[in-house]
């Protein structure tokens, strides 16, 4: 019978074992998270005469866990009411609930004896063949196991998520030599498929993979800033995006992660290595004093910057390491970073930045060749080839490069030559690739291992367009490209800027339908670029509207509206992969599709009102009769809460935070899914299009939709102009409301009335065109374009 996980335990109720628990929750396991039972009663337990034998008293921690978990920003949970997933109890009361589960994790003190103790518990209580991991950072796996039943030591393994665990991808698997491989093999997939993690294998070493390289190359950095009278802010503003990092760069990530935390991980490593690689992992005496002031990061308050109110509104500063005092933040200015900044790919800065002799480019090097050499060198101890690095570092601390991927970028035969000339050691086998002819650690789909290029392996359910797209683009234009997927299922791929949409996207939607009803089983809507879809081309919108060309808008939003009707009506069925930013016209693209499949991480949202004015693409009708459509049959029908609760969502432009939120908010429904791996999301909006195809798909059938008329129309507005009162909203808010609250209550009709879609769609065209020609619509959104933020005016 093939392994399953039904239920878990989680020990250990602390930031990382509840967000753990929450993340199960967020993929439908449910789990008990259990803690140590208090020996102390709190004031509150006192006042409310309770004992320390009370169940509420002795399930404490967890209990206030959970309570946490609803209150923490980001979000642990993608839709709050999974919390009830979670069962809060204690390791007394509760330890035998353990032979109930299929999964044990350990998340407890990273202390040995502590976690050798809880384990001897486990063991007495665990059935045969339930799995038990740590979620340690940098504790032996093996010392863990030692001692241990054989059953326990068979099923035994580390299983570190980086934290926090519902955000980011990297769960690294530890098993120990008696470890059984058919319990390594089934974590790996149940991790990637169930749990949509980025799974890579490390061995049983100090801070294992990705710690073991990040925290090695953050101490550089700090160690190259000082000896090169570097600022934090300087060192910030080129180790971010400039080299295909996060925006976090090096301090703003030490701010967050939290330094205690980071010395604690430092700590790990020094106290185990020797020599050279010692001393790096011992952090400089400002840190250590930062550390002992309480100066820890963004939790204390304060860190490597402090945000402060001066005279023109908050200010963010920069510790002086040589003072520790506060001053303003600096920014690096070097000739080669407005360079990189015009170049067109990561490769492209990566070389101009490391090739100049200039603040910039000396700093990035020095910081670049001990990471490279550092990774080179340890590569074979921490894991089993480079790909698992260059993978850890990915998913781990967000590279867009890994260190071997970065080495390619810049050079290896120039970079390894320079090394040499500047005294470094060069590890041999990187040499013997470059002697054999070989002058890239990946080439052709293979990448060099041990004197051999060795394939990297494919997994089916990832599909990378980039690779598919020289043979089997279908048809393209400036805005979008069809591609032909395989299996008879095509693909519509956006790639104008930001993937806004314009009237080249639109012609394409027009001919994709068409080439697909043609010759295909199916179209997939989707893309792997930053975001989804941000909506329609609002550049193109405002300098027609300011050259008083409202016949042109009129045709645009036309065209788009038919072309949304055409996706809704195919013949063969259309399902859309959003992900990240889904707003505006990026949700009137999914709303009509025949399913969505939506990467748990989608925020969607028909945000038009932030830009003053209301969806024009169908998206306000299309909400709506998602509401109608989730009522069962011959149900009895409350119009009004349901034109309500559509006119709310819209003018408040509510934005998930998630897939699961967007079906709260309706944009989503039973025929849709949330696909938990954002890796495996056009793969399985392909299996979508093959399934819905095989089972003799049929588009719907046009119906008569029944509105709530000017009564319901008068209710909507009483509760606009109830906040306009209030003063929550503007006079020009109530204007967009009072249009919006027009069209969804099918206009001037009685109650009840049936309409048909072209009738609501004329009146959302209408509507839309009217705001357009608003002077304080189109200084919202001129404010939009510049600033990037809705004004209120």
């Amino acid at each position: 019978m093939a392994r399953q996980i039904r239920k878990v335990a989680v020990i250990g109720s602390g930031v990382m074992g509840s967000g753990i628990a929450a993340h199960l929750a967020n993929v439908g396991i449910p789990s008990l998270l259990l803690d140590i039972v208090p020996n102390q009663l709190t004031e509150e337990e006192q006042r409310k005469g309770l004992t320390l034998e009370d169940r509420a008293v002795r399930n404490r921690l967890a209990t206030l866990a959970l309570k946490k978990l609803q209150k923490q920003k980001p979000a642990p949970l993608s839709r709050k009411s999974h919390v009830h997933y979670i069962q809060p109890g204690n390791l007394e009361d509760d330890v035998e609930k353990l032979a109930e589960v299929d999964w044990i994790i350990e998340v407890v003190v990273e202390n040995l004896d502590v976690k050798k103790q809880l384990f001897e518990k486990v063991d007495q209580y665990r059935k045969q063949g339930t799995l038990v991991s740590s979620n340690t950072s940098g504790i032996s796996i093996e010392a863990m196991a030692k001692g241990r039943s054989e059953d326990f030591q068979a099923h035994f393994l580390g299983t570190h998520f980086f934290n926090p665990p519902r955000y980011l991808k990297l769960l690294e698997i530890i098993p120990t030599k008696k470890t059984k491989p058919e319990v390594t093999a089934f974590m790996k997939a149940f991790a990637e498929d169930v749990l949509g993690k980025g799974v890579v294998e490390g061995k049983d070493t100090p801070n294992f993979i990705a710690n073991r390289i990040g925290t090695y190359g953050l101490l550089v950095t700090v160690q190259k800033m000082l000896e090169g009278g570097y600022s934090v802010g300087e060192v910030d503003s080129v180790t971010g995006p400039l080299i295909g990092r996060p925006k976090s760069a090096t301090f703003r990530t030490l701010d967050v992660v939290g330094l205690d935390t980071f010395l604690h991980v430092a700590k790990n490593v020094h106290d185990v290595v020797d020599g050279e690689e010692k001393d790096v992992f011992d952090p400089p005496v400002f840190m250590k004093k930062m550390a002992e002031n309480g100066w820890i990061g963004s939790k204390s308050g304060q860190g490597f910057f402090l945000k402060q109110k001066g005279e023109n509104g908050s200010e963010i500063l920069e510790i002086n390491p040589n003072t520790l005092e506060y001053e303003k933040r600096k920014k690096m200015k070097a000739p080669s970073i407005e360079q990189a900044k015009q170049a067109k790919s990561l490769n492209e800065k990566l070389s101009i930045l490391i090739q100049a002799n200039d603040r910039a480019g000396q700093l990035l090097w020095n910081l670049m060749k001990p990471v490279l050499i550092y990774s080179a060198e340890k590569v074979y101890e921490i894991a089993g080839d480079i790909k698992a690095v260059d993978d850890a570092m990915k998913w781990g601390f967000g590279w867009e490069q890994g260190p071997f991927e970065m080495w390619d970028a810049i050079g290896v035969a120039s970079s390894v030559q320079r090394m040499e000339e500047e005294g470094a050691t060069v590890p041999s086998w990187v040499k013997e690739m470059l002697t054999s002819g070989r002058e890239r650690f990946y080439q052709d789909g293979t990448f060099y291992h041990h004197g051999e290029a060795k394939v990297i392996p494919i997994n089916g359910k990832i599909i990378h367009l980039k690779a598919l797209k020289p043979e089997r683009v279908i048809t393209k234009n400036s805005g979008a490209s069809l591609i032909d997927l395989g299996d008879d299922v095509a693909l519509l791929e956006f790639h104008s800027p930001n993937n806004s949409i314009g009237f080249d996207v639109v012609q394409m939607i027009n001919k994709a339908v068409d080439e697909v009803e043609a010759n295909y089983k199916g179209l997939v809507i989707g893309n792997q670029g930053k975001n989804f879809c941000v909506g329609a081309n609002l550049m193109m919108i405002l300098m027609e509207a300011q050259d008083d060309n409202f016949f042109e808008i009129d045709m645009v939003v036309r065209q788009f509206q038919q072309a949304m009707a055409k996706i809704r009506y195919s013949q063969k069925p259309v399902v859309s992969a959003p992900f990240a930013m889904t707003l505006g016209g990026g949700t009137e693209i999914c709303l009509p599709t025949a399913s969505i499949q939506a990467s748990l991480e989608t925020y969607m949202g028909l945000v038009e009102v932030g830009v003053g004015v209301i969806p024009g693409g169908g998206g306000n009708k299309e909400l709506y009769l998602r509401h109608l459509e989730r009522l069962p049959e011959g149900a009895n029908i409350d119009l009004q809460s349901i034109a309500n609760k559509t006119f709310e969502t819209i003018a408040m432009a509510k934005v998930s935070t998630s897939a699961h939120e967007a079906m709260e908010n309706g944009f989503l429904s039973e025929r849709d899914g949330v696909v938990m791996n954002g890796d495996h999301l056009l793969y399985q909006a392909k299996q979508q299009v093959i399934h819905l195809h095989d089972a003799g798909y049929r588009p719907p059938t046009r119906k008569k939709i029944p509105v709530v008329g000017e009564t319901g129309y008068a209710t909507m507005l009483l509760g606009a102009k109830s906040m306009k009162f209030g003063g929550m909203i503007s006079e020009h808010d109530l204007k967009i409301a009072e249009k919006l609250a027009f069209v969804i209550a099918g206009g001037r009709v009685a109650k009840g009335t049936l309409v048909d879609e072209q009738y609501l769609l004329d009146l959302e065209r209408e509507a839309f065109l009217s705001l357009v020609g608003e002077p304080k619509s189109q200084q919202r959104m001129q404010h939009m374009l510049m600033k990037g933020k809705p004004l209120r005016n």
